[in-house]
């Protein structure tokens, strides 16, 4: 949608502070760009979501103001209205404000809202892409998102509507796709989200995979079936953070998952390890 035009008089006020919308990746340290880590350490304040591991805050040096903004499922701890708010207030008193997302702005991080909110109001800000769950999980748990003669695409879809309204999918586009399904914030809506696939006839058989916190050490998941996911992550006790992923690529998990292989990750410093 255009921004309006009594919008885009709103020139940013250099004289002000500046707004970074930081993609803080999947939790693991390593993953952060070079950019977000030079920013994280520059900043005069860190505005950090829930999803931002607790590695990746280590990085934030002393002194730097923190304020914690998180949502969780059902209990939001500051409503976004005033967390463009406290934003604004910060900008307009000339700090360099560092608004660390977890994953990447931009994807289902409510980063664009939080940028059409600054543009309105002349701030500055720059937008750092980060990785985002979709591909960092799924490779932690050795599952390819694309796969010659098995998945011709991805879609990314939330499993959580706004509101808590409920899920308004065209399930047999989903269904009959040759893409993989990657389902954020999906588990509260699991036991739906299957329901609905295999009623628009997806096969209950179809691999399935259930992701939690990936690419940290707290990192577990369960392999199993469309019809049997729900059951299988009940067992196992998976709590959120969890990336859902349907698709025929789950099925090389076994072979390709480098973490049970013990692949050598020792080459390369550690991101926490780097100086402030």
């Amino acid at each position: 949608m255009p921004i309006p035009e009594d919008n885009r008089s709103a020139k940013p006020n250099q004289a002000r502070g500046i707004v970074f919308l930081v993609g803080a990746g999947p939790g693991d340290p390593d993953l952060l760009t070079v950019k977000a880590l030079r920013l994280i350490r520059a900043a005069d304040v860190a505005v950090y979501d829930r999803l931002v591991s607790p590695e990746i805050l280590d990085l934030i040096p002393q002194g730097v103001a923190r304020m914690a903004v998180g949502k969780a499922p059902g209990l939001h701890c500051v409503p976004q209205e005033e967390i463009n708010q406290r934003l604004l207030s910060l900008a307009t008193k000339g700090r360099r404000v560092v608004r660390l997302k977890g994953g990447d702005p931009f994807i289902f991080g409510r980063g664009s809202e939080e940028a059409l909110f600054l543009r309105r109001h002349g701030i500055a800000f720059e937008v750092v892409p980060g990785i985002t769950a979709a591909a960092s999980a799924s490779a932690y748990a050795g599952i390819p998102l694309t796969h010659r003669g098995m998945s011709r695409g991805v879609r990314m879809l939330t499993g959580h509507f706004k509101e808590d309204e409920a899920l308004a999918f065209d399930w047999s586009a989903l269904a009959e796709s040759e893409c993989t399904l990657v389902i954020y914030m999906g588990l509260a809506n699991l036991d739906a989200i299957s329901r609905h696939l295999i009623a628009a006839g997806m096969p209950a058989a179809t691999p399935a995979a259930a992701i939690q916190e990936g690419t940290t050490p707290r990192q577990r998941q369960v392999l199993s079936t469309l019809g049997g996911l729900q059951t299988a992550v009940e067992q196992a006790g998976l709590c959120a953070p969890v990336m859902i992923i349907i698709g025929d690529t789950v099925t090389l998990a076994e072979q390709l998952d480098w973490r049970q292989a013990g692949a050598d990750t020792a080459l390369a410093p550690r991101a926490a390890s780097l100086g402030r």
